[in-house]
């Protein structure tokens, strides 16, 4: 049986910028998925924003309060192994399959309709396979610093420096890792992004993702998100936006116009000047621009 860790509440109390209530879904294997739900709850559009990693869903904090004030709903899960999501102390509990599920799971048990997706780095690699299977309940998309990881192409440089980082830090000090990507935002800004993960125990979802990324035709995941980019190519009718954080080293400029290629009828991408990976921390006026185009 493997042990499931769950980060003490009293961590998530009086963080900076951060008064939303907890919600959870219950999987039926058991785990506990936290998730974020605000605003309207008849509302013309729900928000539905992923995040990456090593964050959790208070990467959205100065976005979802321009989507809410747009008279809408926001629905921000946190990973399972993130935030105040159940985290399964063995990393081999962790893969594709087993974060695209929860989050297929979830999508339905809130019959959510009428969806802006909002993805960033692992939020996109496995959000953006997700309308093709459900593509009524989607109505447009926002992405941000993120690819679809086919196995066809070669990752970056820059993905591979970061994985290869990732892999020597196996303890992980995500609060020092924020104020380097995001050098505006304060210390207790930063010490929030570390909340979940009292100790390195609870850090084999932040281990695990870097090499859960398909690198290889064949890898767990690769064929799925084949599929995603000839629906995105191909079938997607929604309206789209795309943010680039033009200084994220990882997931930046070539490969968001690589994948700006692949997403039928995208508009020109919003560039961000000074934005980092973490594109969320400088995300308001892209929310402002969203509420009025999406």
């Amino acid at each position: 049986m493997v042990e499931v860790l769950r980060t003490p509440d009293d961590r998530f109390r009086s963080l900076h910028g951060w008064a939303y209530a907890p919600f959870y879904h219950q999987r039926p294997d058991g785990l506990r998925l936290h998730y974020v739900d605000t605003g309207d709850r008849r509302p013309r559009r729900t928000w539905l924003c992923l995040h990456g990693q090593p964050t959790w869903s208070y990467l959205y904090r100065r976005m979802m309060p321009l989507f809410v004030m747009a008279g809408d709903r926001v629905i921000a899960p946190d990973f399972l192994g993130f935030g105040r999501s159940d985290k399964p102390a063995d990393e081999g509990a962790y893969s594709f399959d087993f974060h695209r599920r929860s989050l297929i799971e979830l999508i339905k048990a809130l019959d959510l309709r009428n969806v802006v997706l909002v993805v960033q780095d692992w939020g996109g690699l496995i959000g953006l396979t997700l309308p093709m299977a459900m593509p009524g309940r989607f109505r447009s998309l926002l992405v941000m610093n993120t690819l679809l990881a086919t196995g066809d192409e070669p990752l970056s440089p820059g993905f591979l420096d970061w994985r290869a980082f990732s892999n020597r830090h196996p303890d992980m000090d995500i609060a020092g890792l924020m104020k380097r990507a995001c050098p505006h935002i304060g210390d207790q800004e930063a010490a929030a992004y570390a909340a979940p993960f009292p100790d390195a125990s609870y850090k084999a979802g932040v281990r695990a993702f870097p090499s859960l990324v398909p690198d290889r035709p064949a890898a767990p995941g690769a064929a799925l998100s084949r599929q995603a980019r000839d629906f995105w190519r191909n079938d997607w009718t929604g309206q789209s936006l795309m943010a680039i954080g033009m200084k994220d080293p990882v997931l930046g400029p070539p490969v968001m116009r690589t994948l700006h290629a692949n997403i039928r009828n995208c508009p020109q991408p919003l560039e961000i000047a000074e934005g980092g990976h973490f594109l969320q921390e400088w995300g308001q006026p892209i929310a402002r621009i969203a509420c009025d185009t999406l």
